[in-house]
This record gives structure tokens, sequence and C-alpha cells, in this order.
């Protein structure tokens, strides 16, 4: 007997698939902001890795992008930096998301910005 699989389970991405922010600090200077952020994210080389992670303002407005130029399959979860990202005043919390090459976004990480 045959057993038919529903095309709908086959496409849609496994959320471990998905790059998750695990951790982000945020700091201010007289230049902008730093964010160092650790990112984990099922590496398996340049077909399939976390390409980068980008901070966004809670309605969506991109802030500042750290790329990252290549696969960490032996290093996870990894830590990168960014700095002069410009955080507009009176904002208080940001969202970090950071992305893979095939599946695109991975879910929402919420920082609370010092002040």
């Amino acid at each position: 007997m045959r057993y038919l699989i529903p095309a709908l389970f086959l496409a849609a991405p496994a959320l471990a698939d998905l790059p998750v922010v695990e951790g982000a600090v945020a700091t201010q200077s007289s230049s902008g902001w730093s964010f160092s952020v650790s990112v984990r994210h099922a590496d398996e080389g340049w077909d399939h890795y976390a390409d980068g992670w980008t901070v966004f303002a809670l309605d969506g407005t991109e802030l500042g992008t750290r790329l990252l130029a290549h696969p960490h399959v032996e290093e996870q979860p990894f830590t990168r930096s960014q700095s002069g990202i410009a955080i507009p005043d009176g904002t208080e919390r940001v969202i970090v998301r950071a992305h893979d090459n095939v599946h695109g976004w991975g879910p929402d990480f919420v920082v609370d910005l010092p002040r």
C-alpha cells in the first residue's frame, strides 16, 4: 500500500533549519551602537549557512546589518559584532534577527537597550 505525503510538509522548512539568535549585547558609544550577537545554526557548508544578522526597530525599519562571510560549521554557537549602528533617540527596544542563505529569517530576539 502506498501513502501520499502532503506537499505542504515537504515544502515547509523545519524550525531547526532556521538560524537562532541566542543572545545579544548592545553598547552605546559616541560613534553609535555596537551589537555583539550570538547565533546558532546547523551550518552545513557553503550551500547552507547563517549569512548574517540584522538589527530592526520595532516597526520593522532596518537599522544595521552584520554580514557573515563564511560558514561556521565547527563553531556553534558563534558570536560576531558590528559597531556604528545608528539607533534613533528614544528607542528602548530593538529586534535582532539572524538570516541563512537557504531558509531566510529566523525568529525575533528582542533586546532592551541600556540607557
